[in-house]
């Protein structure tokens, strides 16, 4: 058997970074033309090995942004200006895209529009909980407030 450090995600294998045994001809005539893995020296299993640690490093200095950004915007309350009629509809809508852009304007915060969860726009003056998705899958609820342009 050869030892072997893929170079990606090999699905019958293992995933990138760790260090695998396979059969020589495997390792010359497959993995190695695919770009899918190299051979294990010394030398390159140090190097795998930073690898790991680095990234886990990095997981970990995300999460804690994450965390950060969470708590950050489920403090913040958003005060968002439309015109509406003497009911309380707006003329118009209130969609994720004015609610990043106002998240922009508050906190400096540049979020995906496709991380706010709205079922449907808003469309009438009042509090509103809006829930922002971060990488993570953790969930935020922003407080919104749609009150009526003067």
């Amino acid at each position: 058997m050869a030892e072997a450090i893929l170079l990606q995600d090999v699905e019958s294998l293992g995933e990138r970074g760790q260090a695998i045994d396979v059969a020589p001809g495997y390792l010359r005539n497959y993995l190695i033309p695919r770009k899918l893995a190299q051979p294990a020296t010394p030398g390159a299993l140090e190097e795998a090995q930073r690898r790991r640690e680095a990234a886990e490093k990095a997981e970990k200095l995300r999460a804690e942004r994450e965390a950060e950004a969470a708590g950050l915007l489920s403090k913040t309350v958003l005060t968002i200006h439309q015109r509406a009629g003497e009911d309380g509809k707006l003329f118009g809508s209130v969609g994720a895209k004015e609610i990043v852009d106002a998240l922009r304007e508050a906190r400096d915060l540049r979020i995906e529009k496709k991380r706010v969860r709205l079922e449907q726009p808003l469309r009438e003056v009042g509090t509103f909980m809006v829930e922002i998705e971060l990488a993570d899958g953790t969930v935020a609820a922003v407080k919104t407030i749609i009150s009526e342009e003067k």
